[in-house]
């Protein structure tokens, strides 16, 4: 089994707001049907949640009564964007099933205190393909904050131990540098968890409430510590997904499991 996050800056142009790239998705639809594995797919909120979210401030909890409107527009948001997600699993023959953060998850400043796992494995198990997704949630200290995708991939890696994990995003990999600004980037195409802090990752100006690269940055090292791998692919060539859950060789980039 494998669990695959679909970022939001690969499904969604993170500049404009609601902003959904149907195409790109469709064909990583298509690579993971072709590949025909088991798999938990996560999407990132992209344009559809965090400039809304950053707009009222939700990760900071709630302050004022004007954020209630704030998460429910955010939640109707990302509720959305899932719905075409869903849509596109769908058309191509993919009994993929909703799965809220927001019904299924508690947290408390932030760090998750119930994580209901068990829905997941029990579709699973059904041969359905859960979807799940960044949204709002419940928070017992704050009221309510943010729930990433970063932490759905972390929490379900924790609980189900997936064969590996994969990180769909806009880039090639991790570099040496940033690519988009430095031509002499390179990319690394296979480092340990202890390496990771030692390259200068990939960041963008746009809004992004839930931390941007350096939170997954963090949430890999513990994915990795749990000893799975973890892999970086650029979703703008599905048919690098393809391989990799297909287990041949592409371009990419491997953060090797392990506690070494």
């Amino acid at each position: 089994m494998y669990i695959i996050k679909l970022g939001g800056s690969i499904i969604t142009d993170k500049s404009k707001e609601n902003c959904y790239k149907k195409e790109i998705v469709d064909n990583l639809v298509k690579a993971i049907k072709k590949a025909n594995k088991k798999t938990i797919i996560i999407h990132g909120a992209g344009s559809f949640g965090h400039i809304i979210a950053d707009k009222y401030r939700l990760n900071d909890g709630h302050k004022s009564s004007n954020q209630l409107i704030g998460f429910s527009l955010t939640h109707g948001m990302v509720q959305k964007l899932n719905s075409l997600v869903l849509d596109s699993f769908h058309s191509n023959g993919i009994s993929a099933v909703s799965i809220p953060p927001h019904s299924s998850l508690l947290l408390d400043n932030h760090n998750p205190i119930w994580f209901d796992y068990e829905i997941f494995k029990k579709y699973l198990d059904m041969n359905f393909t859960p979807l799940t997704f960044g949204d709002v949630a419940l928070d017992k200290r704050l009221g309510f904050s943010i729930c990433s995708g970063d932490l759905l991939m972390l929490l379900l890696a924790e609980n189900l131990k997936p064969e590996k994990t994969i990180f769909v995003i806009d880039e090639d990999g991790f570099f040496t540098s940033n690519p988009k600004k430095d031509t002499n980037a390179r990319l690394i195409e296979s480092v340990t968890k202890d390496q990771l802090d030692e390259y200068t990752t990939l960041k963008d100006g746009h809004a992004d409430v839930t931390g941007g690269m350096k939170g997954k940055i963090e949430t890999i090292k513990k994915i990795t510590g749990l000893g799975i791998d973890t892999i970086l692919l650029n979703g703008n060539k599905p048919d690098r997904l393809f391989k990799v859950l297909n287990g041949e060789k592409t371009k990419a980039t491997i953060i090797i499991g392990g506690h070494k």
